[in-house]
């Protein structure tokens, strides 16, 4: 899986309600092309909130970030498969063979269906917590081995794992602020630019965008930054 030559926007659906995600995606899509779904609104709602997105012509992130036995996380990944998810997140930490049979499932049931298979996105350490970067390369590195698509991980440790890990993989950065924006629950946050220039391929933006008076202006202004971060 080779990095992405454009860095793209991730919107955190990070709502109560159906009515306001769906409210989101109207007002923001096609300028934020991928929404994803945690597991607040996912436990809520279930598959219906990822056929909604999808009717409305977006793409899914399903952060359910799985951690369990081998055999029901594959059962699991193979349900997202069907559900025409974009990407999805797994516990590096869940361990080879668990994450192997994820990648396996993943695989089998996108064959079997003929569609393309999400990306497999392997989450270190939250950016909730605190991490140390061996930590950080540890967990990336143990992820990649086992066929993942990709890693979570802050800017900080983006540019670290980029220069360590001799493989093409996609980078997620969660956490994605104004400085002048609080850090709220978040401890390793970022600009759009670090972002960038640390090498992440999707930068995750929640409650900057969905906080602000106008979400579709600000989401727009985050383009404008993201556009100029490239050149």
């Amino acid at each position: 899986m080779q990095k992405l030559n454009h860095p793209q926007i991730i919107l955190a659906l990070d709502v109560n309600t159906l009515k306001e995600a769906s409210a989101l995606v109207n007002k923001l899509y096609p300028r934020i092309k991928i929404f994803k779904v945690g597991s607040h609104l996912f436990t809520a709602y279930g598959p219906q909130i990822i056929k909604l997105i999808r009717a409305k012509g977006g793409e899914v992130f399903l952060d359910l970030k799985y951690f369990d036995i081998p055999n029901t996380v594959a059962a699991a990944v193979g349900e997202a498969v069907r559900l025409k998810v974009k990407m999805l997140t797994l516990h590096i930490s869940g361990g080879q063979e668990m994450l192997m049979a994820a990648v396996s499932a993943a695989k089998a049931q996108s064959n079997a269906l003929k569609i393309s298979r999400p990306l497999l996105i392997g989450v270190t350490v939250l950016t909730s917590q605190k991490a140390k970067s061996g930590q950080v390369l540890a967990l990336a590195g143990q992820g990649i081995a086992s066929g993942l698509d990709g890693i979570v991980c802050s800017a900080q440790e983006g540019e670290i794992l980029r220069n360590k890990i001799k493989a093409d993989f996609v980078m997620v950065t969660p956490g994605i602020r104004p400085d002048s924006f609080g850090k709220d629950d978040q401890k390793r946050t970022a600009t759009v630019s670090q972002a960038v220039k640390s090498g992440s391929d999707f930068l995750v933006i929640g409650r900057p965008i969905l906080k602000a008076g106008d979400p579709l202006t600000q989401a727009k202004e985050f383009l404008k930054e993201l556009s100029v971060a490239q050149n």
